[in-house]
């Protein structure tokens, strides 16, 4: 999803223990009932265009196969690996070239990890790992959770990678607010009940705009996915490694499948995990994940009334219902904040709690947390622990720092699509859409979604298939209820691939690999370790 819940700014891949954290997993570690999601096949008047699946023509270009010679120097690198960190995990710093239009402009630091295969047999040479985001740290995440979390068998075969793409967190970060500013930022009302309100949103979305390009003007125009998929190959080159193995996740799967069509004959073993369709504009992205997010709160509903400690409704209480009686909650806070025990004294408003709740809709197993903070929070009055679950969505930690996720988030989802909406005009006039697509998060997310409009940079990017003609197959993953990357998405994209393979999870939450199916991590194992694929068309449950 994204800086402020607006849905399409951060997506990315949870860890199985589904601990309301951020990076590894933006998601993933940031980490429902129908199972599909809204088709989106008109604008709102006065909108700039947006793409549909089916009507884009553009299909992404295949790079050359030769190197050229202006990126020799990039492609001769060999990493220094030193220990660092984490015991078991190698570092290392590459070099990417900041303008691949004007190589030898100058540079950009990458930061490399790996953990080497720990078994005997044969090795299969290279793992590389993505979480998502845009804007979740890759290094952080093989540290924490791939590099000992992935199955036996595919860590004692391969050497488990990482690379942090470029502004994201090791690899030269984007940077923006600080922890003050960006508590104020957070706290921005996104459902604004007049023109003073709507100003101060619009107020906030341009001072966090011009701060990122105060504050990191050379990497701006060169943090586009696109270019880190470039980068990923000078990785794999540096790795020596013949081809690119690869999972990514949420996010990740965008990055890994703009790779596949830069570098067909490059791909390896490949696996798309929660996937993104490169087809659709910011806009559709963003009422689609509308959609996802209403779809899993109306999950949550029916789970919640079931419990005793239910504090939206008793057994019996329909999901409308159970939405009625949160945002009544949320008007409350939006007048009334609530104490939340901050030691900067910070308190729970109608922005914050929100962001909380969308925290817990990525992973169905935190939705007995989240039972309990709202609990807290309107029962007892304390909004403590759903202040902690939008400092985890927002990666804020307790010293008042927060990593930059959100702002390389915005950094890369800014650079490549233009934007949702271009003024507050435009949203007002699509706010009845995305209030029937979710009346729960709907107003918020449309707000939320006009980020980029003030953004320094204009986008380089545009919707667009990705083919990846003569590539080896790829796994594409689905999840029927995903909120953050709806299904839909991935039946589109391994349309798209002409290797595609898709391989469905019936079933709640974001992402499948890893987070408890038996069925798809042996699926998924089979295809690391053997490079042989899912069956077309396999579900599992």
């Amino acid at each position: 999803m994204h800086t402020r819940p607006s849905p399409r700014r951060r997506t990315s891949h949870r860890t199985p223990d589904a601990r309301p954290r951020t990076t590894a997993r933006l998601l993933a570690p940031l980490l429902a009932a129908a199972a599909s999601a809204l088709l989106v096949t008109a604008c709102s008047p006065g909108a700039p265009p947006t793409s549909t699946v089916g009507t884009v023509d553009a299909a992404l270009a295949a790079l050359p196969r030769s190197t050229p010679s202006t990126l020799t120097s990039y492609y001769a690198q060999r990493p220094n690996w030193r220990s660092c960190g984490v015991t078991g995990f190698q570092c290392a710093t590459l070099r990417a070239p900041l303008d691949y239009t004007k190589p030898g402009s100058g540079d950009v630091r990458l930061a490399v990890a790996r953990k080497k295969a720990t078994g005997k047999a044969r090795p299969l040479g290279s793992l590389l790992v993505n979480p998502g985001g845009p804007g979740g740290s890759a290094v952080g995440y093989l540290q924490q959770y791939a590099g000992i979390g992935y199955p036996a068998d595919v860590r004692a075969r391969y050497d488990m990678v990482a690379v942090d793409p470029r502004g994201v967190a090791r690899s030269e970060p984007v940077e923006c607010l600080d922890g003050r500013r960006m508590d104020a930022y957070a706290r921005t009302d996104l459902t604004p009940d007049d023109a003073k309100e709507r100003d101060a949103l619009v107020a906030a979305d341009k001072r966090f705009a011009e701060s990122c390009g105060a504050h990191s003007a050379r990497l701006l125009r060169h943090v586009s996915t696109v270019e880190a998929a470039r980068d990923m190959d000078i990785v794999r080159a540096a790795l020596g490694d013949r081809k690119l193995n690869y999972v990514g996740a949420s996010y990740g799967t965008f990055l890994g499948a703009t790779y596949a069509g830069l570098f067909p004959g490059r791909v390896g073993r490949m696996v798309l995990d929660g996937a993104m369709d490169p087809t659709l504009g910011a806009r559709e992205l963003n009422l689609d994940q509308t959609a996802g997010f209403e779809m899993a709160f109306q999950a949550f509903a029916k789970n919640c009334v079931r419990h005793s400690d239910c504090p939206l409704g008793g057994k019996g209480t329909t999901p409308a219902r159970v939405g009625d009686h949160l945002r009544a909650f949320f008007r409350e806070l939006d007048a009334h904040p609530l104490p939340a025990g901050d030691a900067d004294g910070r308190k729970l408003g109608e922005a914050l709690a929100t962001t909380g709740v969308i925290a817990a809709m990525y992973d169905e197993g935190t939705w007995g947390h989240l039972r309990a903070a709202l609990a807290s929070a309107m029962k007892e009055k304390d909004g403590a622990a759903l202040l902690a679950l939008a400092d985890s969505y927002y990666d804020r930690d307790a010293s008042g720092h927060y990593s930059n996720l959100m702002m390389a988030n915005a950094a890369v989802n800014c650079l490549d699509l233009p934007p949702a909406f271009t003024s507050p005009e435009q949203v007002e006039k699509a706010l009845p859409r995305f209030e029937k697509t979710s009346p729960v998060f709907g107003e918020g997310l449309a707000w939320a979604s006009l980020n980029c409009a003030y953004w320094p940079v204009k986008a380089t990017g545009e919707p667009h298939r990705i083919e990846a003609r003569g590539a080896a197959p790829i796994v594409v993953i689905g999840t029927t209820r995903d909120p953050a990357t709806p299904y839909r998405w991935a039946q589109s994209l391994s349309r798209q691939l002409s290797s595609g393979r898709l391989l469905t999870y019936a079933g709640d939450g974001h992402t499948a690999y890893g987070r408890g199916s038996a069925c798809i991590d042996s699926a998924i194992n089979t295809y690391l370790l053997h490079g042989t694929p899912p069956t077309e068309g396999k579900r599992c449950s």
